[in-house]
């Protein structure tokens, strides 16, 4: 979680300063491209305000109102951030490089845009880096796709996915501005800020899909379920567990049900300590599963 924050922040801080100056930078030379890498760093800061409010919420205790806690706060937030990315990020982009199609308008003194561009580029490959490093830690030896499809902690792909969303969208930017002036060609820069747009629209859909998946409701790594059921099953006054449920509440928070069919001459006090005591002896293993319920049952 520290991990993910530092790249949260990271990406906070640089899509800021970046906004500010594609903003400056595109009133002095009137580039449509540019007009929209400015929105895109604008919507991807409010986007990391919104995880860290997300990440903040979802460390909230269980209470009456929410007995199973508040994890799944960070999911509803992070399919907010992909909705943001698609509707604003993207939308406002392809609607203004339309807009500049219409009406074209060559670039003027594209030396502005070349030196924002450059310094763009710096801060969000830092911050690409960070967010890479963070989502590395978190997958370990897993292949990449593998590891976002199975990841319980979505701050951490979607700052990665804004950021190289964001590189990318630069590099798209240059080369509108580049080959519009060279060519003076100013319909060049409206078809960079549509590729932009496109861009942005193909990562939101990506990051709601996968944020929709956890909103819905996803079962713990198979891992963690297997190690659960090992666990019981290594208790002497177990037979045999017969179903383990789990679900994923947040990134580090997991409920687990199972149906454990206990040695048939126990009585009642001694299944009663034989649940407390797998109940401790999985939560010792596994931090992350917060709360255990176990209903026992006779074996067919």
């Amino acid at each position: 979680m520290a991990s993910t924050k530092t790249a949260i922040y990271t990406a906070l801080g640089a899509n800021l300063a970046i906004a500010v100056t594609k903003f400056i930078a595109a009133g002095v030379t009137g580039s449509s491209a540019m007009v929209s890498e400015g929105i895109h760093s604008l919507v991807d800061t409010l986007n990391e305000v919104l995880l860290l409010l997300g990440m903040k919420r979802s460390q909230k205790p269980p209470d009456a109102k929410r007995p199973f806690g508040y994890g799944r706060e960070l999911y509803f937030w992070s399919f907010v951030v992909s909705l943001l990315i698609f509707a604003v990020g993207g939308g406002v982009s392809f609607y203004e490089g339309i807009t500049h199609l219409q009406h074209p308008n060559p670039i003027e003194n594209p030396l502005w845009n070349y030196i924002v561009l450059g310094v763009a580029i710096v801060l969000d490959g830092i911050s690409m880096v960070t967010a890479f490093r963070a989502f590395n830690v978190q997958r370990g030896d897993q292949p990449f796709w593998s590891a976002v499809k199975e990841s319980k902690d979505p701050a951490t792909f979607v700052v990665l996915f804004e950021d190289v969303s964001d590189v990318l969208g630069l590099i798209i930017a240059f080369l509108g501005v580049f080959l519009g002036h060279q060519l003076n060609n100013p319909y060049l820069d409206g078809i960079a800020s549509i590729l932009i747009g496109i861009l942005l629209m193909a990562v939101s859909v990506l990051l709601a899909r996968e944020s929709r998946s956890l909103l819905m409701g996803e079962s713990a790594a198979p891992a963690i379920v297997q190690q659960t059921i090992t666990l019981t099953e290594a208790d002497a006054d177990v037979v045999k567990t017969m179903n383990a449920f789990t679900f994923q509440m947040g990134p580090e928070e997991v409920v687990l049900i199972q149906r454990v069919a206990f040695q048939p001459e126990l009585k009642t006090d001694a299944i009663v300590d034989g649940i407390n005591r797998i109940r401790q002896t999985i939560q010792a293993a596994e931090p992350s599963i917060r709360q255990v319920y176990i209903e026992p049952v006779r074996q067919n």
